[in-house]
């Protein structure tokens, strides 16, 4: 075996785009991501790199510029990139979550007007669901909307939004009480807006505020950030789907694809960690051998690699699940979940084979450390999809009578 998480049965046109986005992953990402990663910098070159090889429209349909390729080959490409430095693969992550909102949800007319530019990456996106007092507890978000003629207004505060900063279009899940009456559950009263801005931070068009980048343990270079919203008149025409009341289900729907995403980071970063303790091992001599010929560290690189094809091979059955029209709430939970605990545990034995050179800012290992843990809370925590799963486990064996 050459490599581990191979993919089984991939058309000629999916693996000549692996193995582009593996040679842009080995040559221009894996070379500077430790050193831009350090420098909190965004990686404008290699985003630039991202747009030539059109991967911003990967997933977008041929009739709007896109290349109309599946999930899964999407799937793949990020756990490619994530790879090489997860923060490149969070880029792309939201951006296509928005992507893919607007072609199963959107008008025909926002379809027109955005997914043509989104496909060059001219337009790029962000998602914002979050609150400061709420994270997974989405029915509690106090956000909210009120109709004044053609336009609605919004007020609220939100919160970690990958791409904040970089992004020009937000999509942002508010309370939007009209026409849902006093006591209707709280999901059924939500709306997704499509809010366009210009990039940056600061007031970034009137009634919208982009403070700065919060500073985080890891997973620099991308912007996190809150979102200010004071007075913030939108179109009704921005509302997604065009109907209020939908932006609940639109936003879980769009998860689903996050979670698949997640997945994929994990396995790369667990498959990035791999190679780095495997390497490691062969290189590093005590007591006159390779650490690698001590079977205690054969042992952990057993594990490794068998969490590594097992994560993948969860990813991969959760992406094609969702391809084939398929619900895989349940797939993709349980995906999400077992690829985050398997990449901490992964990128820790590579940072116990290292030793104390893993505590060494000049070691890759030591940003991977890292960057782990952002996964572990990523599009639901682990306790979110336990309970997604239980709950999905239960409908499908359901005691009769």
């Amino acid at each position: 075996m050459a490599r581990l998480a191979q993919t089984a049965d991939l058309t000629d046109v999916q693996q000549e785009i692996l193995s582009t986005v593996r040679d842009f992953v080995d040559k221009e990402i894996i070379p500077v991501a430790t050193e831009l990663e350090h420098r909190d910098e965004y990686p404008q070159q290699i985003v630039d790199g991202l747009k030539e090889l059109g991967l911003f429209g990967l997933m977008i349909p041929e009739e709007y510029g896109g290349l109309g390729e599946s999930l899964l080959t999407y799937a793949l490409c990020v756990e490619e990139i994530a790879r090489g430095w997860m923060s490149v693969s969070g880029i792309i992550n939201t951006h296509f979550i928005v992507a893919y909102m607007l072609k199963q949800h959107g008008t025909q007319e926002q379809k027109d007007h955005f997914l043509p530019r989104m496909a060059l990456g001219e337009v790029r996106g962000a998602f914002s669901m979050s609150e400061p007092a709420l994270g997974s507890d989405v029915s509690a978000i106090t956000s909210k909307a009120v109709r004044d003629g053609d336009e609605y207004v919004l007020n609220g505060q939100k919160m970690w939004l990958t791409n904040g900063g970089s992004s020009n279009l937000v999509a942002v899940l508010v309370r939007s009480d009209e026409g849902h009456p006093e006591g209707t559950a709280p999901h059924k009263s939500m709306t997704t807006f499509l809010v366009e801005k210009e990039p940056g931070f600061g007031e970034v068009r009137p009634g919208l505020t982009i403070p700065g980048k919060i500073d985080k343990m890891g997973y620099k270079g991308v912007d996190t950030t809150e979102l200010i919203m004071d007075g913030l008149r939108v179109p009704a025409n921005r509302v997604l789907g065009g109907t209020t009341g939908r932006g609940f289900y639109q936003m879980m729907d769009g998860v689903e694809v996050g979670r698949v995403n997640v997945a994929a980071r994990g396995c790369g970063v667990a498959q990035r960690a791999f190679e780095l303790g495997v390497s490691y091992a062969q290189q590093r001599h005590t007591f006159g051998k390779p650490i690698a010929q001590h079977q205690a560290i054969q042992f952990k690189l057993a594990e490794m690699a068998t969490k590594v094809e097992a994560a993948h091979a969860m990813m991969v059955n959760a992406a094609r699940k969702k391809d084939s029209g398929e619900r895989n709430d349940l797939e993709a939970g349980m995906a999400k979940y077992l690829a985050s605990e398997y990449c901490k545990e992964v990128v820790e034995d590579a940072f116990r084979i290292h030793g104390g050179y893993g505590f060494s800012k000049e070691y890759e290992i030591e940003r991977l450390y890292r960057e782990a843990p952002m996964l572990l809370i990523g599009e639901g925590t682990a306790e979110i999809q336990k309970m997604i799963i239980g709950r999905r486990l239960l409908e499908e064996y359901r005691l009769q009578g």
